[in-house]
């Protein structure tokens, strides 16, 4: 079962062509995991016994959020026993969510497929083999047979293991992206830019190595790397600082402009308990502060901590990072929403500007 919006790349992947290219009985569900209750993807695993389950984090997250709130939808309560893998997609997992994947919902037996992968790659490209490959929570691990992924600095050239840099394939593949319908020019700029030789498809991601095993860990986008007085930080490492605070369910981290330092952190939270407001929210945000510095360092504070009741997701459970940034800006929202499960939290966290 894969729950995937069926407009994204994983889902006309894994509930259109892929299933039905090799006779597989696989569930369609249209709906978000917590309507009528957050019960409700353990319910149907339960229902129809479901062996493989590939979700994304961000609804991994969420489910953590509403199991803590109200224990009767804690994955414990629901027969999912016939689960013989996970999987994981769309965005890097942070390693708490995974521990709790892999400890609830999969009872300490099943591997988790953390895969890399994007439309324009066509199909999977770093992922752990299940049974095969160590898992390490957080790192989608390494790259299948015959995909030359490689870290570079920002000349094109290789940097050691356990230093980030941005994310590249050195050698064609067989489903890779083509060419952009009537913009040849456009698709050889946006993917293999001249900067980096010209010959290296750009996937768009920072990516770390580690040291001793070699295993990838994706950072976040690289342009959601953000550079505060100098200091280049991913987002996602300041949101799985913030997440693993216990008071925290789910937190994004963008970038705004900042006169003093070129750029500040804005986070958007979301807590286990009530939205606070006032003098809590306050007290709140000072105590995350503290807490991402003790973390990380006193760079990575948010200068701006909004709380809000969730946020703004596909219906797939992604997190459209694109309308916080234009959020933190106090920019007006123009583009399409139409793929947004719950419009009504923008004005939400629109007005704690």
């Amino acid at each position: 079962w894969c729950t995937a919006d069926i407009g994204w790349v994983t889902g006309h992947t894994y509930i259109a062509y892929g299933p039905t290219a090799v006779g597989a009985t696989q569930i369609v569900f249209e709906g978000i995991p917590t309507y009528p209750n957050a019960g409700r993807f353990w319910e149907t695993v339960a229902k129809h016994k479901v062996n493989i389950f590939y979700t994304a984090p961000t609804a991994i997250r969420s489910l953590i959020k509403a199991a803590d709130v109200d224990p009767k939808v804690h994955p414990k309560n629901y027969d999912l026993l016939s689960l013989r893998l996970l999987g994981t997609v769309g965005e890097p997992i942070n390693p708490e969510a995974w521990v709790w994947y892999y400890k609830n919902v999969g009872n300490e037996k099943c591997p988790i497929v953390d895969t890399f992968w994007q439309t324009e790659t066509g199909g999977h490209m770093i992922t752990p083999l299940p049974g095969v490959t160590p898992m390490v929570p957080g790192s989608c691990t390494l790259p299948l047979p015959g995909i030359m992924t490689a870290i570079v600095d920002e000349a094109g050239q290789d940097v050691p293991n356990g230093q980030g840099g941005i994310l590249v394939v050195k050698r064609p593949w067989p489903s890779m992206i083509r060419t952009i319908w009537n913009n040849p020019e456009r698709f050889k700029t946006s993917y293999f830019p001249e900067e980096l030789g010209g010959k290296y498809y750009l996937a768009g991601d920072g990516a770390i190595r580690n040291k001793d095993t070699g295993y990838f860990t994706i950072t976040g986008r690289i342009d959601d790397v953000l550079n505060v007085s100098g200091h280049r930080m991913g987002t996602m490492e300041i949101e799985s600082a913030l997440v693993a605070n216990p008071l925290v369910a789910e937190a994004a981290v963008v970038g705004k402009p900042d006169e003093t330092t070129g750029e500040s952190i804005c986070a958007f939270v979301v807590l286990k308990q009530a939205r606070p407001t006032g003098d809590e929210a306050k007290r709140l945000a000072l105590e995350l502060r503290n807490w991402v510095a003790k973390e990380i360092g006193p760079i990575a504070k948010p200068k701006e901590i909004r709380f809000g009741d969730n946020l703004p997701k596909t219906r797939s459970g992604k997190i459209m990072r694109r309308l916080l940034r234009l959020l933190a800006k106090g920019e007006a929202i123009t583009q399409d929403i139409s793929t947004l499960e719950n419009p009504a939290i923008l004005e939400q966290l629109g007005q704690q500007a």
